[in-house]
């Protein structure tokens, strides 16, 4: 079993618990998962069916990285997918189960500035996910500290099964949203189905969680009132190149 002697783990069980709070209707039941890199090749991922807002040590499985990363090269059924978890476990005497998505939570936490990632079903995002008009509903941003917590733009998947070609289409997104700025993306959003925060602290992949929810609120709230106005892309790029927000942008993730 996993302990708490690591901090990366300790902060890994905070995370989940507050994404997993009832009042963030973020994640009910066993929606939703968590991971984080542990710092010597491997990660913890939570177990398949567990409850965000309850997790403890036990409820995550430590799994070896690289093994894990291989996968999204070879064409494996989804129900041959938990042998080759077992295969990469770090206690083979492990019997819970790794979530499902095991996949692109190894692959996310195999970028630069990555160490967390925040995976929930919340229902503001999840109202407009589901929305025909979905991606052009979620794009740019709306305000200031939108831009600031969720960096100049958003990756965003169309619906495909959980598993390798989720986790294959996870990662040409993110492969071309860093061809076109230059670095990882902090949001993920995927097609009537959730939000992904990338964060390189426990703490910035809950703000990146809760902005989302925020950001989808105040869409809804705007198609009610007649319209989404977002900011220019050009007043976005400006913000984002101040020194004073580089400052709070720091400070947010490390709080």
């Amino acid at each position: 079993m996993i302990t708490l002697s690591d901090t990366s783990l300790d902060d890994l069980v905070g995370l989940s618990h507050k994404i997993g709070a009832a009042d963030m209707d973020c994640a009910i039941l066993g929606e939703g998962n968590s991971s984080a890199d542990l710092g010597d090749g491997t990660f913890a991922v939570k177990g398949s069916g567990c409850c965000l807002g309850t997790m403890g040590p036990e409820h995550f499985v430590r799994l070896y990285r690289e093994p894990i990363v291989a996968l999204l090269e070879q064409d494996i059924p989804l129900d041959a997918l938990q042998e080759h978890y077992r295969a990469a476990l770090v206690d083979r005497h492990q019997l819970r189960r790794p979530s499902v998505e095991t996949v692109f939570h190894a692959m996310a936490l195999s970028l630069p500035d990555v160490s967390y990632v925040a995976h929930t079903h919340p229902t503001a995002v999840n109202a407009l996910t589901c929305a025909p008009e979905w991606r052009a509903l979620l794009a740019g941003r709306l305000c200031p500290d939108e831009a600031v917590v969720l960096g100049p733009d958003s990756v965003f998947v169309p619906y495909v099964d959980p598993g390798i070609t989720l986790a294959r289409c996870i990662r040409d997104e993110i492969d071309a949203y860093r061809v076109r700025w230059g670095s990882s993306p902090k949001v993920v959003y995927l097609q009537n189905h959730g939000l992904i925060a990338l964060g390189g602290s426990a703490t910035e992949a809950f703000n990146i969680t809760v902005m989302a929810v925020k950001a989808a609120r105040m869409r809804l709230g705007c198609l009610q009132a007649g319209g989404i106005n977002p900011l220019p892309e050009a007043v976005v790029a400006h913000l984002l190149g101040r020194s004073d927000e580089h400052y709070r942008i720091q400070q947010l993730a490390a709080s």
